[in-house]
């Protein structure tokens, strides 16, 4: 019969715990009132649920900042994933070995840039260009940050496909864009849907951009919004717990619907 691991099994649950209690002090926190917040335990549920803040919230232009977001995320995911699909069978199928090799260290000398480290030259282009205080100067420097890794994870995946498949249809006469399309991206599916799921995360997530490059209230993200309910003197600390449930909510269904997708892309695409 087999050992038990008591360590293990112990760690497992301390990790558990790690992960929970912070979720269910937000999620009870979230339906107290502001003005018993401070004077009851922070751990104990409510003895009167109000959905009071969940109705503030909604109240204070959450509707705006919840569609800039959608415009942001998939102003830059979708993008950053098709470029980062194209590349990468370029680089895995191309005969033009040398110098996509190049490009393919280029794509990977991005994984070691920081975006703290690019700030002010990307604040700098976006004045250039005119687009501060733009939905659109948050989405390109989102794409730039997307694409590393997506290459990284997508030629990986390729390069598993058999060379065989490429070779009999490119006999039956299929164009390279029809293998791209008819024959990689079927077989590259999951790792198609980790990079999606995992950029999504990110740019919805995503704070500094939208604090550097937006200034105006109608161009706030729901990341950048949660100061709308602090105050000089005080915080909401019940309203601002509640916008971060409603905020966490629909990448939370996108990542429930696609967890199997990003499980098995990500074991399949480093499996190399």
């Amino acid at each position: 019969r087999a050992r038990r691991n008591w360590l293990a099994g112990l760690a497992g649950w301390l990790w558990l715990a790690v992960i929970i209690i912070p979720i269910y002090w937000i999620v009870i926190t979230s339906f107290k009132e502001q003005s018993s917040y401070y004077a009851s335990n922070p751990m104990v549920p409510p003895d009167s649920p109000t959905l009071d803040n969940y109705r503030f919230v909604i109240e204070s232009d959450f509707a705006l900042y919840f569609l800039n977001s959608v415009l942001v995320t998939v102003g830059a995911v979708v993008p950053a994933v098709a470029v980062s699909f194209m590349a990468a069978y370029a680089i895995v199928r191309s005969r033009r070995g040398r110098f996509l090799r190049w490009v393919n260290s280029l794509f990977l000398m991005g994984l070691a840039i920081p975006l703290q480290a690019t700030v002010i030259p990307v604040y700098l282009i976006i004045i250039r260009l005119h687009l501060y205080d733009s939905l659109l100067a948050i989405i390109l420097p989102s794409i730039a940050f997307a694409i590393p890794l997506s290459v990284l994870v997508l030629s990986n995946f390729i390069r598993d496909v058999p060379k065989e498949l490429f070779e009999s249809m490119r006999l039956d006469g299929v164009s390279e864009w029809g293998l791209l399309w008819r024959l990689t991206l079927p077989l590259t599916r999951p790792a198609v849907t980790t990079v999606t799921i995992y950029n999504s995360l990110t740019i919805w997530n995503g704070f500094l951009l939208p604090l550097i490059l937006t200034q105006s209230t109608d161009k706030r993200t729901l990341p950048l919004a949660l100061w709308t309910f602090q105050g000089q003197y005080s915080v909401n600390v019940p309203a601002i717990l509640a916008s971060v449930v409603l905020t966490t909510l629909p990448i939370l269904v996108l990542y429930v619907v696609g967890r199997r997708q990003v499980l098995s892309g990500l074991t399949a695409g480093f499996s190399r």
